[in-house]
């Protein structure tokens, strides 16, 4: 795949090269806003390293010649095991925004999770993949403090046919992201909320002195939501549950209890608490405590297709990829959110060649060392 960028000598190969490329394509405010963490950022940084302290134990002389990488969550069927992340905003990267990582993901085979801050509205993402009438489409809920706003933005999201809700669980109050607040960070004129300018007239004001994305949600988002609230979400449509920032096996076992149908280990790409365990360190642990009850999925620190075997061994049933995915957006669009796929598909395949895995029935906890404690 050729992707055309601002020199067309360079072409990337790799996901590092894209985040080093797509700082020649976005400002300095949306670059920080993407990359950021909260506070000293040890948790975003860590959730890079934890994959990097885990190494692979190959087995060979296994028949590899032909492999097969597919699998399915929640019934759906996925080419890889691989969803794109919920991430605001995407129209700062491009134009096109979520309905050109929502076209890359459904012609690659892969997931999408489309944010409740997204720039592209429910229904456009929708309509722009018409073609793929069965990809997977999950939308992601942050829950507000108007219970009407709640309810309208799961009723649009069902009426339009997206396949599960994921409930982000993991911010009842915005984590301090510094560079945010620095740049006084909000969202220029020309873009808007999608999702709920339509509904009730909210969006991300300029504030002087800070983030206007987090006085968004100290006005916005409810900070009480507890367990007992998840039976009403529930009860607002068919959809299955998805709960997504859970890092302790107690909380799995409540999540489970409390009728979530998939768990998505996370913490926010190390957005929210500042020294947050890793999410890969918190994997096996949840994996161990929802006793294959749920699926389990990862979020957070995958660059390399070997990053995704390693996931996989310790127990996800698949992972979900974010900033890289803004970085293939910024420099060439869909084609760019593509060649992204594309190439962690190509490591991952060639990971498990290597690693004597021919199908991902054949990925499990021995093929790995653990760091000492």
């Amino acid at each position: 795949m050729t992707v055309i960028t601002n020199d067309d000598r360079f072409q990337p190969i790799n996901l590092f090269e894209y985040e080093k490329l797509a700082k020649e394509y976005l400002s300095q405010m949306t670059l920080d806003y993407y990359s950021s963490g909260a506070w000293d950022e040890i948790t975003l940084r860590d959730n890079r390293a934890a994959f990097e302290r885990v190494k692979l134990r190959p087995r060979i002389l296994v028949d590899v010649s032909d492999r097969n990488l597919t699998t399915s969550i929640l019934g759906q069927s996925l080419q890889l095991p691989l969803l794109i992340a919920p991430m605001a905003f995407q129209c700062l990267a491009h134009p096109d925004g979520e309905v050109a990582t929502a076209l890359a993901a459904a012609s690659a085979g892969v997931g999408m999770v489309l944010s409740t801050l997204a720039t592209k509205s429910i229904e456009e993402v929708v309509t722009a993949c018409d073609k793929f009438p069965d990809s997977l489409r999950w939308f992601q809920l942050y829950s507000h403090k108007d219970r009407g706003l709640t309810r309208a933005l799961v009723e649009k999201a069902y009426k339009a046919g997206y396949k599960a809700l994921c409930l982000t669980v993991d911010a009842p109050v915005l984590g301090q992201r510094e560079r945010d607040r620095r740049n006084e960070f909000a969202l220029p004129p020309n873009l808007h909320l999608a999702n709920l300018a339509t509904i009730s007239g909210l969006d991300i004001s300029q504030e002087k002195g800070e983030s206007g994305l987090f006085t968004y949600f100290a006005k916005q988002l409810n900070p009480a939501v507890t367990w007992h609230d998840l039976e009403w979400l529930q009860s607002l449509s068919p959809l299955p549950l998805v709960i997504k920032g859970i890092l302790r096996g107690d909380d799995a076992v409540r999540a489970v209890e409390s009728g979530a149908k998939a768990i998505v280990v996370s913490n926010h790409g190390g957005r929210q608490l500042d020294g947050a365990i890793a999410s890969l360190d918190a994997l096996a642990e949840v994996v161990t405590a929802v006793d294959g009850k749920v699926e389990v999925l990862l979020d957070g620190g995958i660059r390399r297709g070997t990053d995704i075997l390693k996931a996989l061994a310790l127990g996800a049933k698949a992972v979900l990829i974010g900033r890289p995915i803004l970085w293939g957006l910024a420099v060439a669009g869909q084609v760019g959110v593509s060649h992204v796929i594309s190439l962690l598909q190509d490591e991952f395949n060639l990971g498990m060649a290597l690693s004597g895995c021919a199908k991902l029935q054949d990925i499990d906890p021995s093929l790995l060392t653990l760091p000492r404690l």
